[in-house]
């Protein structure tokens, strides 16, 4: 048995350096991989739910990090049985009942959280505000993976939501209300 932190590589040298560096992106915290379901089923309001179908349903969502000081949680969502599980749409719980697909795939997470902002706003004043590690995840991004924060966050956002939106909600409406697959909205910017 592995003591990796998760089965994909790219979580597991982020998994790395938040244990050296926890305070690089405002309100992001890595929790356990894979957390147990019952995450998911107090999030989607399905407590005591009957249907025998639910735990393989939820199986599907990885939770791994937490997105906001708020409450917030990612979750990658496994689509589909791709080898590849970085590549695998990265989906923000909200603490309001917002759902959001984010990212269509870890590295472009990792770039959204060189922004140090929960809510992917550009801050144009660099020194001001950043957190403590923040300087060094952005040096530790470019070397391990060749990336940068983006310009235009919304150019990520848009296009995990144009590339997952539909298809995650028409996924939870196989077992959630139609009230939270309709929650599914495009990014937040």
């Amino acid at each position: 048995m592995s003591d990796a932190y998760s089965p994909i590589p790219e979580l597991n040298l982020l998994k790395e350096f938040y244990d050296q560096q926890p305070c690089f992106s405002d309100g992001f915290e890595m929790y356990e991989y894979g957390q147990p379901d019952d995450v998911f089923i107090h999030w989607l309001d399905m407590a005591g739910s009957q249907d025998p179908e639910l735990p393989g349903h939820l199986a599907r969502l990885v939770y791994f990090a937490q997105a906001t000081g708020s409450g917030s949680f990612y979750a990658l969502w496994r689509c589909d049985d791709r080898a590849d599980l970085a590549t695998l749409p990265v989906i923000r719980f909200g603490d309001e009942g917002d759902l959001d697909v984010v990212a269509i795939g870890l590295r472009d997470l990792f770039r959204l959280l060189a922004l140090d902002d929960e809510w992917f706003a550009p801050d144009e004043d660099e020194d001001d505000d950043r957190s403590m590690d923040h300087h060094d995840y952005v040096i530790w991004l470019r070397r391990t993976f060749g990336l940068t924060r983006p310009e235009n966050p919304s150019t990520i956002l848009d296009a995990a939501s144009e590339a997952y939106g539909r298809r995650f909600a028409d996924w939870l409406r196989q077992f959630a209300s139609d009230d939270i697959a309709d929650s599914v909205v495009g990014p937040s910017h």
